[in-house]
């Protein structure tokens, strides 16, 4: 799959994350939910991955898959699910983790819709997560050329009129990139081609999306 995109990310500038609420902040320090929805409460029964975050970004690509397409993007904070049900007995019990059963590690937490019209890298600057907060991460749907298409790309376009062109070339394809990372830098990303639509066909992959990662990981700086 090629990196070119109807709009892909720029690296926004560092904003500041001294776990206190900074311009617009993503929840509290106390209570990190933001929205307060969960992509599917955290439980065990979720996907099966190899780590705790791609087993959190699974989930996320699973929450988003069952609103259909054509969804805006959606930002979440992923939470300590053990240090939540601790801190946050109240919000732990709305997001259904205050049960026996084993929950998965990371809980990711819905936050306030991104308003629509503003561009991502702008919106991502403007955000400072609370200590509370152990990572997050963002569902997009974007429109992509496969590598074959690359070279015919024409030469300096702006990116809307680059978004233009990938949205009329009859090669594009349609794709729901989810991407998280956590505050020591660890990063996982899950794409999921519309016209393969399925489970079994997402890709999985910490260097998928870069571009977005670093601009994730920027809003952890400060």
């Amino acid at each position: 799959m090629s990196n070119v995109s109807s709009s892909a990310p720029s690296d926004p500038p560092a904003d500041s994350a001294s776990g206190q609420p900074s311009r617009r902040a993503a929840g509290s320090a106390d209570a990190p939910g933001g929205a307060g929805a969960g992509a599917s409460g955290g439980k065990a029964s979720g996907p099966i991955a190899a780590t705790p975050l791609t087993r959190a970004v699974l989930e996320i690509d699973e929450y988003t898959a069952g609103l259909g397409w054509d969804q805006p993007a959606r930002l979440f904070a992923l939470v300590d699910t053990a240090r939540l049900r601790t801190q946050e007995p109240d919000l732990a019990s709305q997001l259904g983790l205050d049960g026996d059963e084993v929950a998965a590690p990371l809980t990711p937490i819905e936050q306030d819709e991104i308003p629509a019209g503003k561009p991502l890298d702008e919106f991502l600057a403007t955000i400072a997560w609370p200590d509370a907060v152990a990572g997050c991460a963002l569902t997009v749907e974007r429109q992509m050329l496969p590598t074959s298409a690359e070279a015919a790309v024409p030469k300096g376009l702006d990116g809307e009129s680059l978004t233009k062109w990938v949205a009329d070339h009859p090669d594009r394809q349609e794709v729901r990139m989810t991407v998280a990372v956590l505050r020591d830098g660890t990063r996982e990303s899950a794409l999921r081609l519309r016209e393969k639509d399925s489970p079994t066909e997402v890709l999985t992959g910490s260097d998928l999306v870069p571009g977005l990662a670093e601009a994730l990981s920027a809003t952890f700086e400060g």
